[in-house]
């Protein structure tokens, strides 16, 4: 509680492939007040777009004139966290001998290179010992890596804004953080999708579960892409703005977009088929099925539809998750719980 007591503000940054979120937060005794926030587009309005086409150099610019639209000093942020996700990152929960402090870091280097994907020369590692088990003495450690490049480029961004990088977190553990913070659950495995532009970040977990978290290729874009293949004399901008007005849902002079018979899958079938992989794959690993939600987050999650399309596919309760519920509110923001600010709420809440 010292701990807690010394930071008096706190602010959460989540830049992803389309926008920056941005939540500014004070931290309360029992809790926190939402000062403000702000979500920014990184990409032209109605410009179709590739993430090969990104440039890293887009972000500075915006972030900062999100900073100064919020009158937030950046040289005088006293706590930021910040996230990094997308290929460059892994996360790996793995179980151990148990080792002192002393020996743990150098020997969970070595045992990182067998569990996640990232050049050892190249390796930034960061873990957690999640628990002990009393009869084998064995350790649970929950293993995050990504590489020096990633975080160099991260950095960069920060820096180029005045901002210094505090605390740079992976994304799946600032989803999970999030849920952790605005959800009391006590038993139970539950899935969080973080539906992004280009992908969505999949995170299961449970008080007592085993933590997993994998990429799935399809996001936002994909969904727009699918209606620009019907109508094909619609632009971006236009499939853009049908997608956001429709969603999946059937519009009264058209058949509904996921019932068309075309040779490809729809992002949202693809989608479901990723999830139902993952969910089994995750039961051979973990021996553990007992999925009570699944929580859709991310600037997609309110597309109209989706999480109806995606209960009924899963046979999983679905439901868009509230990141705002152990906040604080000021009146001006009680209509604008947008659930794309879960993972910079995430991070935001995150003090130590």
């Amino acid at each position: 509680m010292a701990k807690k007591a010394k930071i008096k503000e706190t602010v959460g940054i989540d830049i992803g492939t389309h926008s920056i979120k941005l939540v500014h937060l004070k931290v309360l005794h029992d809790g926190f007040k939402l000062l403000d926030y702000e979500v920014r587009s990184t990409i032209p309005a109605g410009m179709e777009y590739a993430t090969s086409n990104l440039r890293p150099e887009r972000f500075a610019p915006v972030l900062s004139g999100m900073l100064s639209s919020l009158k937030i000093n950046p040289k005088k942020i006293k706590h930021l966290v910040s996230s990094i996700g997308g290929d460059d990152i892994s996360i790996k929960q793995i179980k151990t001998i148990f080792l002192p402090d002393e020996e743990l870091e150098s020997a969970l280097f070595f045992e990182a290179k067998k569990h996640l994907p990232i050049n050892g020369s190249d390796m930034i590692l960061d873990y957690q010992v999640l628990s002990i088990e009393e009869k084998t003495n064995n350790m649970n450690i929950l293993l995050a890596a990504s590489t020096k490049q990633k975080m160099r480029e991260h950095s960069d961004i920060l820096m180029s804004t005045g901002c210094v990088p505090g605390i740079v977190d992976v994304e799946p553990l600032g989803v999970a953080n999030s849920f952790i913070f605005n959800t009391f659950v006590e038993e139970g495995v539950y899935i969080l999708l973080n539906i992004g532009a280009q992908r969505t970040n999949m995170v299961i977990y449970g008080p007592n579960a085993k933590f997993f978290s994998r990429d799935v290729p399809w996001g936002g874009y994909h969904f727009t892409k699918d209606v620009m293949t019907h109508y094909e004399d619609f632009t971006f901008e236009k499939a853009e703005e049908y997608k956001l007005e429709h969603g999946l849902k059937k519009d009264s002079k058209e058949k509904e977009i996921s019932l068309l018979d075309i040779t490809e899958k729809k992002t949202e079938e693809e989608l479901a088929l990723e999830i139902r992989r993952s969910l089994r794959f995750y039961v051979k690993e973990a021996g553990n099925s007992d999925f009570r939600k699944i929580y859709i987050m991310g600037g997609s999650a309110k597309l109209k539809g989706l999480p109806e399309y995606l209960e009924a596919q899963l046979k999983i309760p679905t439901e868009i998750f509230n990141p705002f519920t152990n906040l604080e509110m000021p009146e001006k923001f009680r209509d604008k719980q947008d659930p794309q600010l879960a993972l910079a709420l995430g991070l935001a809440m995150r003090l130590g």
